[in-house]
């Protein structure tokens, strides 16, 4: 590590000196890292460096490498040190808070909190049932943060497959119906009376789980407006196969919205009705990008191809 970002960490954190440093994974497409700093003589002890690092070359792990792709990629670390400055102070659900943010040039340093001596210190590939309610629930709190507020500063339309921003994989996908109802289905999210800020990327690998079955959400590169579905579907879709997605349907839609009630300041029946009725939708969104981006892609499957037939037909 090169001498001005300790300096930087020793700075940030007050601590005495750099006992360890940990490498827990590779940013995608080899952006830089993230890694956990162990302190001596700190309040802290351990903070995580993400370290952005523009690459000389392109090395997308899908062969996506375009100059398009790369300021998608670059304004995606934009926009999370503006979530860190700005609106992540008002969030009832639990993430990591920023300790510092500096750029350098050809990076970009962001030093967080360790959400492990936070005692959320466990990761998850699969979840038993109270963990993944703990996941909608985080989400309900999270939409229920910023129901009605700007997402100024911030990715206008969050998620990073957002219609807008991925023209390439459209062109690519092979579905013409899904294609030609692409900007309708764009149309309904985005028109929606009901706004929030949404995570964006809120996959199962982005929660971080403590031993009683608690979670905190990190990773917000495509925080931004929209629809608090395209979370929920996107979720949903990240840990459970298809069968599961179409048998449990109605109740995770129940469980949401309770959870979204709880956390709003008055029952809202207006908005539950607009999105129990976007849900398919914003399944159908992320189903058109990933048909377009990876037409192999195991989470391509038949009640997904169900949910994008409804939406269609509903549109004509």
């Amino acid at each position: 590590m090169e001498d001005k970002i300790k300096q930087l960490i020793l700075k940030s954190t007050k601590a005495e000196a750099i006992a360890t440093i940990e490498p827990i994974q590779k940013l995608w497409s080899d952006y830089g890292e993230i890694s956990r700093i162990h302190l001596i003589g700190s309040s802290m002890e351990s903070i995580i460096l993400k370290h952005i690092i523009v690459p000389d070359e392109l090395n997308h792990p899908r062969a996506w490498n375009s100059d398009l792709a790369h300021q998608r990629k670059l304004k995606s670390y934009q926009v999370e040190k503006r979530w860190y400055y700005g609106k992540s102070g008002e969030s009832k659900a639990r993430l990591p808070a920023c300790l510092h943010a500096e750029e350098l040039a050809n990076e970009m340093l962001l030093l967080l909190e360790d959400l492990n001596p936070a005692g959320y210190s466990i990761r998850r590939t699969e979840v038993n049932w109270n963990e993944f309610e703990s996941c909608i629930s985080w989400l309900a709190k999270f939409h229920a943060s910023y129901i009605g507020q700007s997402a100024a500063g911030l990715w206008p339309i969050g998620t990073y497959w957002h219609l807008a921003t991925r023209p390439q994989e459209l062109a690519a996908l092979q579905d013409e119906a899904l294609k030609e109802a692409a900007p309708l289905i764009d149309a309904k999210l985005t028109g929606a009376k009901f706004q929030t800020i949404v995570h964006g990327d809120a996959k199962l690998a982005n929660f971080c789980f403590s031993k009683s079955g608690d979670v905190a959400g990190v990773d917000f590169q495509y925080v931004g407006g929209g629809c608090g579905m395209k979370d929920l579907a996107y979720f949903v879709g990240s840990c459970l196969d298809e069968a599961d997605c179409e048998k449990l349907e109605d109740h995770i839609l129940d469980l949401y919205f309770s959870h979204l009630h709880q956390a709003l300041p008055a029952e809202n029946k207006a908005l539950e009705r607009e999105w129990r009725e976007l849900y398919p939708y914003a399944w159908a969104d992320f189903h058109r990008f990933l048909k377009g981006w990876s037409p192999n892609h195991w989470k391509i499957n038949s009640y997904s191809e169900r949910q994008c037939q409804k939406v269609i037909e509903s549109l004509h």
